[in-house]
């Protein structure tokens, strides 16, 4: 199996060497040297599989030119920023939409998996929450110079959006509010973000990337018991009962790549139990981009971000 991975960042890096891992021939395409036009040179050679590891609001041309070409896809979340070129990626990827996969491996985490395996039924309220200092985000990386600086394609809501994918996972429900805070510096993108979400269970989801210690956690309040999920530590607390997960990042990625490939191959694929399959993942993917264009920015930060 040959496959192709459109973007050599951080995020195409893994999918690389993840691929290499699993035994399979990866090549990269670098974005910043050729453009769309090497990346697109590039599928029409032909291929097994692509990966998509590029910014956000450059993927239209490269999904319909691969679904033409017969190339199932692994899309990086999110699939779009905007609710038209979603519809308009679905519409692209027809052939396709069944061995191509979004993102989302956070399904895929151990911690997320058991709380998706409960009776929810007695919830009636949660929240998710996610936060960090963007400045400490990596190594040798500043904000100002990445994508999600960028007002097309960048902000915090888009940047970690599996809050709002296993939100919408466990509770379904629709937004029905969405606040932001921006900065005088990077105008359009959204610093800090709440989303409400109304249903049978309400729930909001937070994001941000100014807290000083990272956070990242669930509380769900039911009618029978409270039940809180730490991500970081891997500690679910349910009612008075506790339990740790090993929290492994890479094992995740490498869980959703190993779906993806079998996808490809025809072959059976895990038991997780929300499969990011694209025609699976479309009403998530969906109200990611419906968050993204009901911002609305309620205040202006003017502190040091580099």
């Amino acid at each position: 199996m040959r496959v192709l991975v459109i973007g050599t960042g951080s995020i195409g890096r893994r999918h690389a060497e993840n691929l290499d891992r699993l035994g399979v021939a990866a090549e990269a395409q670098s974005m910043r040297a050729g453009g769309i036009g090497g990346a697109l040179a590039r599928l029409a050679e032909g291929w097994d599989a692509a990966v998509i590891a590029t910014e956000t609001q450059i993927r239209l041309e490269l999904i319909a030119a691969a679904a033409d070409a017969g190339i199932p896809l692994y899309i990086e979340k999110p699939l779009a920023a905007e609710p038209d070129e979603v519809s308009a990626i679905y519409a692209a990827a027809g052939p396709i939409l069944e061995r191509s996969m979004v993102g989302f491996m956070m399904r895929y985490n151990p911690a997320f998996r058991h709380l998706a395996a409960q009776d929810l039924s007695d919830a009636f309220r949660y929240t998710f929450e996610i936060g960090h200092d963007v400045t400490k985000w990596r190594a040798n990386w500043t904000f100002a110079e990445s994508y999600a600086a960028r007002p097309e394609g960048g902000g915090v809501l888009l940047d970690l959006c599996h809050e709002l994918d296993m939100a919408h996972c466990l509770f379904g429900g629709v937004i029905s509010d969405v606040e932001s805070l921006g900065h005088v510096r990077y105008p359009g993108v959204d610093m800090a973000t709440q989303v409400a979400r109304a249903g049978p269970v309400q729930g909001t989801v937070a994001m941000d990337y100014l807290a000083p210690v990272p956070i990242r956690r669930v509380e769900i309040a039911g009618t029978q018991r409270r039940r809180v999920l730490d991500f970081h530590t891997g500690r679910f607390l349910d009612g008075d009962r506790e339990r740790l997960f090993e929290q492994d990042r890479n094992a995740m990625f490498l869980a959703i790549m190993a779906d993806f490939l079998a996808l490809v191959r025809g072959r059976p694929v895990s038991e997780v139990e929300f499969l990011p399959r694209l025609d699976l993942a479309r009403a998530s993917c969906e109200e990611i981009a419906r968050a993204h264009s009901l911002r609305r920015f309620t205040g202006h930060l003017d502190g040091p971000v580099p």
